[in-house]
């Protein structure tokens, strides 16, 4: 669709204003919830201005009415009230603002808040934000820790002496911020998103001292809660007292009961690692130098030790016994060689007596003569006939009979 206007045929104010306040006019009424962050109330003014602010977001709207109704109110409305009002939009042509004509305002009560938390955190909840699975643990030591509090406050005051008291050399980002109110949530989102930008925070505490159900509001704000969740940075929630317990406390990675618990809790105690090193090393030390006693005593055993004491000992007798051994194989030996060499001796001269040619050699013999199948014996050789051939008998190595060989 083309404009309906161009730079030869310009509408003029008037007619814009107009038309936006046609425009806004076809809204009718509705039902706005904010926070109220400025009344203006003058005495015998027939009407009042009030500033509706999102607790949320740096959005505010003007708001008009009539006098008698605010100062009816009872309680009566002050900076910070959360209120739920009816009325309807007003555009005003002759100064080009924007106004909510407001014909009834309701005061959000203590208890319409409390159920409105409870509704968020199960809304929450439901979403997994609360999981612990999603907690990040805090860094054993951090480079820097970032602060975001109340300017001059108790908070920050008990944060950094308890922190400082622990670990001197620690080292803060401080952003002082508005903790309640109007403008607290808004500025906190940005003093957290910045610090989660910064690579050497490593932790990001959120404190503020106690207070009402109203003062403690905007730590249970919905945009607040999911910005803590979607930090990459750790963050440590320390609101309020124990009995407090902020819709932040349940989002926040680490929850402290109060703002010097935080400090406590980001950094160590010096004095505690100091110590801790100390028995680490006494530790070590004597572990150290059991082990080496025991190494100690059992090289003094294995040195004890007939082997290792005297290692030539062992061989030197056993080369003795293998020289003893072999003088008594040798001795054994020679002693069975000489007895059989004498054996051997005496069966040769038993041999060499009773052989045959040592009786011939004395000049006679026993000499048998067969006759007829009768055996005889001859008392000599010359009882033989001449040119006889003799045959001589020999048994067991003895000549036992000389007689005719008759087959000569």
């Amino acid at each position: 669709m083309s404009s309906p206007t161009s730079p030869e045929e310009p509408w003029p104010v008037r007619t814009v204003a107009r038309k936006i306040a046609d425009w806004i006019n076809r809204l009718g009424t509705i039902w706005v919830e904010g926070q109220i962050t400025q009344i203006s109330l003058r005495p015998g003014a027939a009407t009042a201005f009030l500033t509706l602010r999102d607790p949320s977001a740096d959005v505010s709207l003007t708001l008009t009415c009539a006098a008698a109704m605010l100062r009816k109110m009872e309680p009566p409305l002050t900076d910070g009230s959360r209120v739920v009002v009816h009325g309807k939009p007003t555009f005003f042509v002759g100064r080009g603002t924007l106004s909510l004509r407001v014909d009834e305002i309701r005061a959000v009560g203590i208890g319409e808040l409390l159920a409105r938390i409870e509704r968020l955190r199960q809304l929450l909840k439901a979403e997994g934000l609360f999981d612990p699975a999603r907690k990040r643990p805090l860094p054993f030591l951090p480079n820097r820790v970032g602060l975001i509090t109340g300017r001059a406050s108790a908070a920050e005051h008990d944060v950094l002496t308890n922190a400082q008291l622990r670990w001197p050399a620690v080292q803060f980002e401080v952003r002082n911020v508005p903790v309640q109110g109007s403008t607290a949530v808004p500025q906190i989102l940005t003093a957290l998103q910045e610090l989660d930008r910064m690579p050497e925070v490593d932790v990001i505490v959120l404190a503020r001292g106690g207070g009402s159900v109203e003062d403690l509001l905007p730590f249970s704000d919905e945009a607040l809660c999911r910005a803590v969740s979607a930090c990459r940075t750790p963050v440590v929630s320390a609101i309020g007292h124990e009995p407090d317990s902020p819709l932040v406390d349940h989002v926040a990675d680490v929850r402290c009961s109060t703002p010097t618990g935080a400090g406590k809790r980001v950094v160590p105690d010096v004095a505690e690692e100091t110590q801790r090193i100390h028995q680490l090393r006494d530790r070590a030390r004597r572990a150290l130098h059991g082990w080496v006693d025991r190494e100690r005593r059992l090289l003094n055993a294995l040195r004890s030790r007939p082997v290792l004491a005297d290692p030539f000992g062992p061989l030197e007798r056993r080369a003795e016994q293998v020289e003893l051994l072999r003088d008594r194989a040798r001795r054994a030996m020679t002693t069975a060689l000489n007895t059989e060499r004498h054996a051997l001796t005496a069966t040769r001269s038993r041999l060499t007596t009773l052989g045959p040619a040592a009786t011939l050699a004395r000049g006679y013999a026993i000499v048998q003569r067969v006759e007829d199948g009768v055996d005889g014996v001859l008392r000599s050789v010359e009882e033989a006939p001449p040119g006889t051939r003799l045959r001589v008998r020999v048994v067991d190595g003895a000549i036992q009979a000389v007689v005719p060989d008759r087959a000569g």
